[in-house]
Parts: C-alpha cells; sequence; structure tokens
C-alpha cells in the first residue's frame, strides 16, 4: 500500500499509522507556575517520590528520557535517551482527571468544576432523593474507604445511598452489592449527572460500590464515571470524523462521557498494561487512549509512597514488552494528567506539570522542551494521523520524528 507523509493511502484512507497515548493518573513531574493559587506549593509527585525512597530504579523509563526532564533521585539526566521527552503544563482551569484528559484532547477550561468541601446543597440532595427512592448518608468530603467504614452498616440497615465528595469536583456515590444491585446503583448516577447542571456541574459523578461485613468493607472493581460531556470538539471527535479508529483502556471512555470512543476496563494496573500489551500487539490500526489509575486511586489519595513506586516500577518492567510489540509507524507517548504527590500532607490532587515522553521507530531523541498546555500532545497526534484539528495546541511532531 502506497502512504502518504500525511498517514493517508493513496485512496484518501486513514493508513496503518498508529499512536497510544498512556496516560499515568497522578505523576506529576513538579508544581505549575500557579501551584501556590491551588495550596499545592511544594508539590512534586516524581521527585518527591525518588527523594523518599531514597531513588528511583526504573531503568527504561531513565533510558526514554524521564531523567532529562527534570532532576530526580536516582535517575541519570547524562547521556542520548533512546526517546523523545519534555514537560507539559496545564492551561486550563483545575486539577482533576476530567480537566487534564480533555486539555490532552484539546480543550482549555477557564473556570474550575465546582467542589463541595462542606457538602452538597440541601436541595440538589432532596430531588437526588425523590428521584432515586432512597435517602442519603454522609454529604461530606470524605475518604472512599473512610466513609464505607463509618456509615456501611448503617447503608446496609436502611438502604440509604452514602454519597460524599473530596477536594476535587465529584459527587460519589456508594452501595453495597448486596444492598443495592449495581444497575440501580448506574442508575443513580445517571439521575445525579442530570441534576448537576450548572452551577453545579461536577466534572464527574461516580458509582462506588463496595463488598463486605462491618469491619472489612472493601470497593470492588465496578467503579464507573459518568462525566460531563465535552463542551467543544475534541481530538477524538476529530478522529473520527477522519474515519481513525479509537480504542480505549480504563476510565478513558467515562471521562469522554462515552463520545468518540469507548473502553476496556480492568480491575487495576496490571490488567490496564495487558490490555495496551494486547492492542499494541494486535491487528488493530488507529488511536489508543489509555489510563493507569492505580498510581492516583490507590496510592496517591492514601498518601502511599512505597505503593506509588512499586506501581512505578511495574510499569517500568512492562515498558519492553510495549516497544517491542510497536510496528514501525507507531508512536507511543507516555504522560499524566496531573499530580498527586504521596509525600504531601494533602490526599488530593495536585496542580503540577506532567512528563510526556515519546518512543517508537522513528522518534528521534530530543528534547522538545517546556510545553505551555497538555492541548500539545493531541495537537501532535493529530499530525501524525493526518487531520487538521489542533485544538489548543501546538504540534512538535517535526521535532520528534525522523
Amino acid at each position: 500500500m502506497t502512504r502518504g507523509t500525511d498517514g493517508h493511502d493513496a485512496s484518501g484512507q486513514p493508513g496503518r499509522r498508529r499512536a497510544a497515548i498512556v496516560v499515568l493518573d497522578g505523576v506529576g513531574i513538579g508544581a505549575a507556575p500557579d501551584a501556590e493559587d491551588y495550596g499545592d506549593g511544594g508539590s512534586n509527585t516524581l521527585a518527591n517520590v525518588a527523594r523518599s525512597v531514597g531513588g528511583l530504579r526504573l531503568p527504561h523509563l531513565e533510558r526514554a528520557g524521564l531523567g532529562h526532564i527534570a532532576p530526580l533521585t536516582g535517575m541519570s539526566g547524562d547521556g542520548t535517551a533512546t526517546g523523545a521527552y519534555g514537560a507539559m503544563v496545564p492551561a486550563s482551569a483545575g486539577k482533576d482527571s476530567t480537566t487534564g484528559h480533555w486539555e490532552i484532547a484539546g480543550i482549555h477550561l477557564e473556570r474550575p468544576f465546582p467542589t463541595y468541601p462542606n457538602g452538597f446543597p440541601a436541595e440538589i440532595l432532596d430531588r437526588f432523593t425523590q428521584r432515586t427512592g432512597r435517602g442519603v448518608l454522609g454529604n461530606t468530603a470524605a475518604s472512599g474507604t473512610g466513609i464505607i467504614a463509618q456509615y456501611g452498616a448503617e447503608h446496609q440497615r436502611t438502604g440509604a445511598w452514602i454519597v460524599y465528595t473530596s477536594a476535587d469536583s465529584v459527587f460519589q456515590i456508594a452501595a453495597h452489592e448486596q444492598t443495592v444491585p449495581l444497575e440501580e446503583l448506574y442508575r443513580a448516577c445517571i439521575v445525579a449527572r442530570a441534576l448537576l447542571e450548572a452551577p453545579h456541574d461536577v466534572s464527574r459523578v461516580i458509582a462506588r460500590p463496595f463488598v463486605g461485613s462491618p469491619g472489612h468493607y472493601v470497593r470492588t472493581a465496578n467503579r464507573r464515571d459518568f462525566s460531563l460531556a465535552p463542551p467543544q470538539p475534541t481530538l477524538l471527535d476529530a478522529l473520527e470524523t477522519a474515519g481513525v479508529a479509537r480504542s480505549g483502556v480504563g476510565k478513558v471512555d467515562d471521562l469522554f462521557a462515552g463520545r468518540g470512543i469507548t473502553s476496556q476496563h480492568g480491575a487495576d494496573n496490571a490488567e490496564g498494561i495487558a490490555h495496551i500489551v494486547a492492542w499494541l500487539r494486535g491487528d488493530r490500526d488507529g488511536f489508543l487512549f489509555a489510563n493507569l489509575v492505580d498510581f492516583d486511586q490507590l496510592f496517591g489519595h492514601r498518601n502511599d509512597v512505597q505503593g506509588f513506586y512499586q506501581a512505578l516500577r511495574q510499569f517500568d518492567a512492562a515498558l519492553p514488552e510495549m516497544l517491542s510489540a510497536m510496528r514501525e509507524d507507531d508512536l507511543l507517548f507516555v504522560t499524566a494528567d496531573h499530580g498527586n504527590d504521596p509525600t504531601t500532607p494533602s490526599t488530593d490532587h495536585a496542580r503540577e506539570c506532567v512528563p510526556v515522553l515519546v518512543m517508537g521507530r522513528r522518534v528521534r531523541p530530543v528534547n522538545v522542551g517546556r510545553r505551555s498546555t497538555f492541548a500539545d500532545l493531541g495537537a501532535t497526534v493529530a499530525e501524525w494521523f493526518g487531520i487538521s484539528f489542533r485544538g489548543r495546541g501546538r504540534s512538535f511532531l517535526s521535532a520528534v520524528v525522523a
């Protein structure tokens, strides 16, 4: 097949080029210029984890160029990297997963999504109760594991929802799978999503099912996120219009309200990594957008430094298999959506810059610099596929591809 430089074959149809973005959820690389405005001064997820564990041992990420982006204890910035590397500064207001993924896909938000440190307004909960037929427990900002320990027994006795939030813009609904069927929990999330309109337009409604008995409750892998739909066209919309296939891993489809992508969901990072490798080894063409959430969900929010580091080592160990599965015309981008520094007193997201690593057989080992927005990544992917979409970004493709 003859293919032009724009990624299309001689018939004008999308060619065999592929690209994958893998988001290491919460793996920031230093405070953004406005971090103090968010109460995140001093947050630096990778550098602080590196110092706390006595130095990072991530040989494959180091070889790709991670140590060249910023000083990280245990990682060298000397020598020539095998990939391209740089950092991206958040341009949108906010520091949550929806904001970060939307910005990667080309959107800038002018205002952050609303948060509710003192709980949600009574009028919202009254309407939610009326429409779902169940009462509400909690209505506070809390740890997900802590609140089910506190209210789980009462929830099982009364059938009332456990509703809570965090420092992020989320309306979370917890329910025991033997007390409330999963489908009813998901329907309740859809009800809440419809109720939460501006000015109460939280970024995500999250189903948080759990199982077990008092003192031994555990959350299950049946979480689902119900996001607002993006307010503007995204990279995913542009790829769909151009006929480029799109696949997802993890919560990406939820973050885009299912628009332009469907995802394979797994129980943990190990399953997510397996899905990524399978896509790279398979015969699918097009674009893969993957999120690996354990860094954030299991370790960042719980200030578990060792767990965070082990998740980094797990991904690092899987990187050679990913690279060996790649074709001549594949690009692999590794990045993040925000920070979540497990070494700080906060258990919430941090306003941080994020790393960007670019790998592939045609990639030059260059520094793409400090990009002014995450949207530059989406613009680069769009150019790789030969489409005109750039969103709010500027492509760096010509710098990295030979």
